[in-house]
């Protein structure tokens, strides 16, 4: 089973930790990192914006996604946020089974 990185960022630690703990408690995720406070700088709308984000790394699996990216843009509170997805080629065996068991419920279950 492919294992994702989903990167996504909220506008403050509320937002972050609600949506970290949504994801978890569906079964979405296995695990969301919550990281320190960063400077984002981007163009919207063709004006430069500066804006104090909080980051997430959200551990997940490829059959997981769909409903993942949904439940975020669902809860996010931006127009359009920002969603990506890594694929994990490499990691340790037994965090990336982890990673699957929690991830399992009868939605993705085989």
């Amino acid at each position: 089973m492919e294992i994702l990185l989903v990167l996504t960022s909220l506008p403050d630690q509320s937002d972050a930790k609600n949506l970290a703990k949504a994801l978890v408690e569906e079964r979405l995720a296995a695990c969301v990192n919550i990281l320190p406070p960063c400077c984002s700088i981007y163009r919207w709308h063709n004006v430069v914006e500066t804006a104090s984000e909080i980051p997430l790394l959200i551990k997940t699996t490829q059959a997981c996604y769909p409903a993942l990216e949904a439940a975020i843009h669902a809860r996010h509170p931006y127009q359009t946020p920002e969603i990506i997805a890594l694929p994990i080629s490499q990691g340790l065996p037994d965090y990336l089974a982890w990673i699957v068991a929690e991830t399992q419920n009868d939605r993705t279950a085989p």
